[in-house]
């Protein structure tokens, strides 16, 4: 079973605490850390890291968590030019509420570490809007972006809705396509049929800038 993004920072940040505490952080600290607005999205994702094999939770007990797997080492938010790294346009802006126009500027580059994503992306796009808040994706969050035509259900992907982009969670059903949001404030958007749509490319990681 794979673990998403928001989980590896939720294994690092329990693997932290638990090194500089002695103890593994509470569902309301994750959340706090993580930018989610409840414990709910917190507990949502330690439920997965559960069924993945990556922790142990114990009945009972408000801090009962305990790792099964060695975590990665945490990356930092923002990359450091290295040996490894490559430049990467900033070409716009992407919606995580309702889509946007693009706002292209190819002059805009950034110098990534190649070991803080994975796939490595193609272009970064600049986070409008909280409707993926739950999946750790934050208002002003750089996100990369892997271009590519194709998606699974279920992955996280930037799309293109009437030359408009947006980044949501694909959903395949028998009736169609829809593009979910993690915030439960936010309505699907639903693909009409004969909508121009496309899928853009995946979504592959995040830097967060100081705020």
């Amino acid at each position: 079973m794979s673990i998403s993004e928001t989980q590896q920072r939720i294994l690092r940040l329990i693997a932290e605490r638990i090194e500089s505490e002695g103890m593994p952080p509470s569902q309301t600290e994750i959340a706090r850390e993580l930018g989610f607005k409840g414990v709910r999205a917190a507990q949502h994702h330690l439920e997965a890291l559960q069924r993945a094999g990556a922790i142990e939770r114990i009945p009972g007990r408000a801090r009962g968590i305990r790792l099964l797997q060695p975590v990665p080492a945490a990356q930092p938010d923002l990359p450091l030019a290295s040996d490894a790294a490559d430049w990467v346009p900033l070409v716009g802006r992407v919606s995580a509420g309702l889509p946007i126009g693009t706002d292209i500027d190819y002059d805009n580059r950034l110098l990534l570490d190649r070991s803080l994503f994975s796939p490595f992306p193609d272009y970064l796009l600049r986070v409008e809007g909280e409707s993926m808040r739950d999946e750790g994706i934050l208002d002003g969050d750089l996100i990369g972006v892997h271009r590519t035509a194709q998606a699974r259900n279920g992955q996280i992907v930037v799309a293109r809705i009437d030359e408009e982009i947006t980044v949501k969670q694909l959903q395949v059903g028998r009736d169609g396509l829809r593009l979910l949001p993690r915030n439960d404030a936010f309505a699907p958007i639903e693909i009409a049929a004969g909508q121009d749509f496309a899928i853009e490319g995946l979504y592959c990681g995040l830097l967060r800038p100081h705020r």
